[in-house]
C-alpha cells in the first residue's frame, strides 16, 4: 500500500487551481492528432467535483448550438495544460445536475460573485 501512495504522489500536480462548483472555467486541453499536438479550449460551468487524491475529477458543462455538452476532466491529468477561471459563481449546492433539465439562458445562469 505504501508503494501505491508513493507512485500517486509522484503523478499528482502541485500547481492545481483552486476553483469550486458554479465557477465558469476555461480548460486548455492538449489534443494529439497524428504527430502534432495542439491546445483545445473548453469553456463552461463546473457542475461537480468528486473523488480525492489522484482520482479527483471535475465536470464542465456548456451549451453548444442548443445542445448540452459535458466533459469530465481529471485534476491531475497530463492532458490538461491549464485551467483559467473566467468568473466565480455563488451556488448553494455541491452538484449542479439540475442545470441539465433547463433550456436556453437558464441552463447556464448562476449568480456571479462581485
Amino acid at each position: 500500500m505504501n508503494i501505491i501512495n508513493k507512485i500517486e504522489k509522484e503523478q499528482m500536480k502541485s500547481d492545481t487551481l483552486d476553483f469550486s462548483v458554479g465557477d465558469t472555467v476555461k480548460v486548455h486541453n492538449r489534443v494529439v492528432e497524428g504527430g502534432k499536438e495542439r491546445i483545445q479550449m473548453f469553456q463552461g460551468i463546473v457542475l461537480a467535483i468528486g473523488g480525492s487524491g489522484i482520482n479527483q475529477a471535475f465536470t464542465v458543462r456548456k451549451i453548444s448550438y442548443g445542445t448540452g455538452v459535458e466533459r469530465v476532466y481529471s485534476f491531475h491529468s497530463p492532458r490538461i495544460a491549464k485551467v483559467e477561471i473566467v468568473s466565480k459563481g455563488k451556488v448553494r449546492r455541491a452538484k449542479l445536475h439540475y442545470l441539465r433539465n433547463r433550456v436556453g439562458k437558464k441552463a447556464i445562469q448562476v449568480k456571479n460573485v462581485d
